[in-house]
């Protein structure tokens, strides 16, 4: 097996508790820092979290590889705001050895913030920012850092005179961070291993001006931040940069979202060292000119690829038939045999005006349907466009689908109703007479249809989102036509009204039947959520949805048909209420450091049960050999270990036939147990290895970096 090359150590400082991590502190030092040095009423202002690594010492970017990013906790006075930090170009840190270890930054840094201060400020006074940063240093161990920082600025009514010892450094983070350009045009294509970026000048006079040691920086762990990747040019500007995808990259994804950097610049004069890029992912060439009005964001924009034909052809199906089913709606329903009746009245019972009636009506449900996906269409060019994968990646997708999926379902089972007094919108309309009679039924159809059935235009929903225009538009017609078919059909056969099954209770046993896959979905969102979210989060998430549900109970229980004005009013605040209480408390919170913190655990040859004293003194009992890994997801040198050690053949032998029993005592969240437990031996950190014996007190020690041998030779 190839000996892959190890990456840094990672350690867990708990500096309030443990004197041995105490000196780690000193290895960066972080301060609050303004770019002015005063600040005015109502207007945006920059500060900086100022680092100052020690030699050989880094922290992370925002997508770090291996590691945690910086993060900044606020306490700002009433009426103060912040924005996010925005991270300067990285760089590629690397070990001793060479091996690539992650994406971040040394020596002096300043990480930008905006912040908005209230207009009714007074000039004259002072006011006090503070923030609590946490963040992972690493040298050849990582230790977490942690400071509450402090900046005093007073108020003025004059325009600000830059900070004397900050302002000039923090305007030129600010100028320099990695933003679009239109003078560079990238492409980017896909095989099944790697990324092809092409970049190319688009103005002439960048085509005099060779960037050097051009580098990717993934934002979203698409592409393998530890692989080597290897950059071409042409002579004249034009660079190919192929870059490894991740193992478990998805095939769906669309976008390549991220940074190029280059240590000469991507501008004539040598600035920008960090191009931001947003390019369409395709098999197929597929350019994008990279816009310098704003800095693209991930995840927007774009077209996605689209999906293979056969799975287009199943959602065009479950649409037509998600269609077909508005008719059976209570509020639909009724209206199908009389309508059919009244296009052969109007008509005068010719055939030929009878279908042109049907058509007509078929019309106005599928304007109203394109005037959907079109509204649709315009909110995602200037918004977000999400693919189904990525949209579920995100815990506050899943959060507010879940909520959308349980007030429906809540709807279907009668707890609460919507759209009944749309029957009654548009009666001028339905009673017109000719043509525009026919065409403004359809219309109202929908418009019927789509508040009474909501439910079942939430998968047209998610698609408009997850597809193209063009596929969005085609779903959306496959549902007006599921929708007007009966009509047409009827409209040409007016003999089969006869034939439909009459309206009566069965209706509304079918609608809140149809509930519970409703309700499955939310069960099954709820799950995902419970593996994005950390204990107490997703808690939060369950009585944020319990809070949801009863704000829909209250307004059905306080706003049925019939209820007095004052009644109604009571209900329709309490929904609000409880809704945005519901919201509020239930929202997840980012999972992104815990996502970018994971790897592979180790080989699936080895059962490791839960660490703990009792565990370990029962198994001590039974004279097994008893092997404990003090571990955490975000420590780099412990997932090394695992994949360097437990994917041998030799070890996995050795530890089945001596029996061994495997403990897992895992530190990726705070445990005091394993804390204290470290601290025993006079530990502070992970990787921690150790192999209790029969007949001996003490366990056997290992080093920090393992090798296969060195678990063998202790073993003996």
């Amino acid at each position: 097996m190839k000996l892959p090359r190890f990456f840094s150590l990672c350690v867990l400082g708990l500096a309030s508790l443990l004197p041995l991590s105490r000196a780690a502190e000193s290895h960066v030092k972080a301060s609050l820092v303004a770019a002015d040095a005063s600040l005015q009423p109502g207007k945006p202002f920059t500060v900086a979290l100022r680092f100052e690594h020690e030699p050989h010492w880094h922290t992370y970017w925002s997508n770090p590889g291996t590691g945690l990013p910086t993060s900044l906790a606020w306490h700002l006075p009433p009426g103060f705001s912040a924005g996010e930090i925005q991270w300067p170009a990285p760089h590629l840190l690397k070990d001793n050895s060479g091996g690539i270890i992650g994406n971040g930054y040394e020596a002096e840094l300043f990480l930008p913030v905006t912040i908005t201060p209230p207009a009714d400020l007074k000039p004259g006074t002072t006011v006090e920012l503070s923030a609590d940063a946490d963040w992972l240093m690493c040298e050849e161990i990582c230790v977490p850092g942690k400071a509450t920082v402090k900046l005093s600025l007073p108020v003025a009514a004059a325009a600000p005179a830059p900070d004397a010892a900050w302002g000039e450094k923090i305007r030129a983070t600010v100028a320099g961070l990695p933003r679009a350009d239109s003078g560079w045009t990238v492409t980017a294509t896909r095989d099944a291993k790697n990324v092809t970026i092409t970049v190319s000048p688009g103005l002439a006079e960048q085509r005099d001006h060779l960037p050097k040691n051009v580098y990717f920086f993934s934002d979203d762990n698409l592409t393998a931040y530890d692989q080597p990747q290897t950059a071409t040019d042409d002579g004249r500007g034009h660079y190919t940069v192929t870059v490894p995808l991740t193992t478990d990259a998805p095939k769906n994804a669309t976008k390549l979202l991220g940074v190029l950097t280059s240590e000469s610049g991507w501008l004539a004069n040598g600035s920008l060292r960090g191009l931001r890029v947003e390019a369409p992912l395709t098999a197929s060439t597929a350019a994008v000119t990279v816009s310098p009005l704003a800095t693209p964001k991930p995840g927007v924009g774009g077209s996605p690829t689209p999906p293979p034909a056969s799975g287009l052809g199943g959602t065009l199906l479950l649409a037509l038939v998600g269609g077909m089913i508005l008719n059976l709606m209570p509020c639909v329903f009724p209206v199908l045999g009389i309508k059919i009746l009244g296009f052969v009245n109007q008509s005068g019972h010719e055939r030929g005006k009878v279908i042109s009636h049907g058509l007509m009506f078929a019309l106005g449900v599928l304007l109203s349907f394109w005037t959907l996906a079109g509204v649709l269409a315009i909110l995602r060019a200037g918004g977000s466009h999400l693919g189904w994968g990525f949209q579920l990646q995100s815990p506050a997708f899943v959060f507010v689908l879940a909520a959308a999926m349980l007030v429906f379902g809540m709807n279907m089972s009668g707890v609460f109703e919507i759209g009944l007094s749309a029957t009654s919108v548009g009666g001028e309309l339905q009673t017109k007479s000719g043509l525009a009679g026919s065409f403004f039924t359809g219309v109202l159809a929908t418009v019927v249809a789509t508040p009474c059935s909501a439910p079942f235009l939430a998968p047209a929903l998610g698609a408009a989102l997850a597809l193209s225009t063009l596929e969005s538009f085609a779903i959306f017609t496959a549902i007006a036509i599921g929708l007007s078919l009966p009509y047409l059909l009827l409209s040409i056969f007016p003999a089969a009204v006869k034939l439909l099954p009459r309206p009566g209770a069965w209706m509304e046993t079918f609608k809140q039947f149809m509930a519970f896959p409703l309700y499955a979905t939310v069960g099954y969102l709820i799950w995902v959520l419970a593996g994005q979210t950390g204990d107490e989060t997703f808690q939060n998430v369950l009585f944020g949805l319990v809070l949801i549900a009863m704000g829909v109970w209250v307004y059905g229980r306080w706003n049925a048909p019939g209820a007095s004005t004052g009644r109604a009013r009571f209900g329709v605040i309490g929904l609000l209420v409880l809704l945005a209480a519901g919201v509020w408390l239930g929202w997840p919170q980012n999972a992104a450091a815990k996502s970018a913190a994971a790897s592979a655990s180790g080989a699936p040859e080895v059962v490791w049960e839960k660490w703990s004293l009792e565990t370990v003194a029962k198994l001590r009992a039974e004279n097994r050999i008893v092997y404990v890994d003090f571990t955490a997801r975000w420590c780099a040198t412990c997932q090394a270990n695992k994949k360097l050690v437990f994917h041998n053949d030799e070890v996995l032998k050795r530890f089945h036939a001596l029996n061994i029993a495997t403990l897992r005592g895992d530190w990726t969240n705070q445990d005091p147990a394993i804390t204290a437990e470290l601290a025993k031996y006079q530990r502070s950190a992970v990787p921690f290895n150790l192999i209790w014996k029969p007949g001996q007190d003490a366990p056997t020690t290992l080093p920090e970096l393992l090798t296969p041998g060195i678990v063998l030779n202790a073993l003996k």
